[in-house]
């Protein structure tokens, strides 16, 4: 089963300030497959983070339809938080987040069966954060 790894990044600078989100998706043999990169206004770091799944999900749906059901995904974030809401091993806090999960949890169901959520250091999540920073930087 060919094995596909989403990268997601949410920031915010002021918590809550100007935000952005970026997604860098790759292959197995680390090909390149798609970059996402957006503002989204003013939010906090939490909703960025976890508006940065989101898009990645939607992203991977749009490149791949229902073909998501047969594929191994890999989702790396670099935050401790959603990975821990995503993987059931905490509670959520904010009701704020609270739509987001219940978006992100139906599209786990209904089209992402093999996704497994994992941790990474902000070094091997550099590509997304790079995408983030050079959209709030004014570059993107």
């Amino acid at each position: 089963m060919e094995k596909v790894i989403c990268y997601t990044n949410g920031q915010s600078r002021g918590n809550p300030g100007p935000s952005a989100i970026g997604v860098y998706i790759a292959s197995g043999t680390s090909e390149i497959l798609k970059e996402v990169q957006q503002t989204i206004g003013n939010a906090s770091a939490n909703f960025a983070e976890y508006y940065a799944v989101m898009v990645g999900l939607q992203t991977l749906q749009t490149m791949y339809g229902e073909e998501t059901r047969n594929l191994d995904f890999e989702l790396r974030v670099s935050s401790e938080y959603v990975k821990k809401h995503l993987n059931n091993e905490s509670t959520i806090s904010d009701p704020g987040l609270v739509p987001m999960f219940i978006e992100i949890h139906n599209m786990r169901v209904e089209s992402f069966p093999h996704l497994v959520v994992i941790q990474v250091t902000a070094e091997q999540n550099k590509e997304a954060e790079e995408l983030v920073n050079c959209v709030l930087d004014g570059h993107g």
